[in-house]
């Protein structure tokens, strides 16, 4: 058994979406960045890290990564082609998508007041919709690499439900359509009824 430590309306949502998906038992303890529950586990503060026996993993990508590997699903094969077109469009979602969303959240509430600039969002509303306009075309569908839902499938469907929260218009359609069919998912489901309780 796992144990996740996050908050499910945080990057925690892609690991405990990932075990869903693999059918994995796992203990979520809810947590937010900073607090007590996460600073037990791991000094950086950051959610999410994920406990498996005396081990503790960071980072959102790292952990589903592992995940997919050790239990054989959610990846293309190391070594593979495929696995290095998944990895590269995982990578560009954390770069294009991820990043942008991540800057706008520490001008709105994770940085010091007098550290914020608020003029920036508009620029990084921007930024994101030029971004996401380029990925779209690239999606093979009906998920990112084709006919397999992978891991890149869960960090770009988190980063689609992370600007709605965020107030970030998205203008792609396709776009919209994509998120919509992976937020169907049983499991993403699962996990969206935790956000609620």
């Amino acid at each position: 058994m796992y144990t996740v430590v996050g908050a499910p309306m945080t990057r925690s949502f892609r690991v405990l979406w990932a075990l869903e998906e693999l059918g994995q038992p796992y203990e979520l303890i809810p947590a937010l960045p900073q607090s007590p529950e996460i600073l037990e586990v791991t000094d950086s503060g950051k959610v999410p890290a994920l406990i498996e026996g005396d081990a503790v993993l960071t980072d959102s990508t790292a952990i589903i990564t592992y995940l997919a590997d050790k239990h054989g699903g959610l990846t293309a094969p190391a070594g593979t082609l495929a696995r290095a077109q998944q990895d590269a469009m995982t990578q560009r979602f954390l770069d294009e998508l991820d990043a942008v969303l991540w800057t706008a959240a520490r001008h709105s509430f994770a940085l010091p007041k007098d550290q914020r600039v608020a003029d920036v969002k508009p620029s990084l509303m921007w930024e994101f919709n030029r971004n996401l306009n380029r990925i779209a075309p690239l999606i093979k569908g009906p998920f990112v690499l084709g006919e397999n839902f992978t891991l890149a499938d869960i960090v770009l469907t988190h980063c689609l439900s992370w600007a709605f929260g965020a107030k970030f218009p998205v203008d792609n359609q396709a776009m919209l359509d994509y998120g919509k069919a992976m937020r169907g998912r049983a499991a993403h489901q699962r996990v969206a009824a935790l956000t609620k309780t």
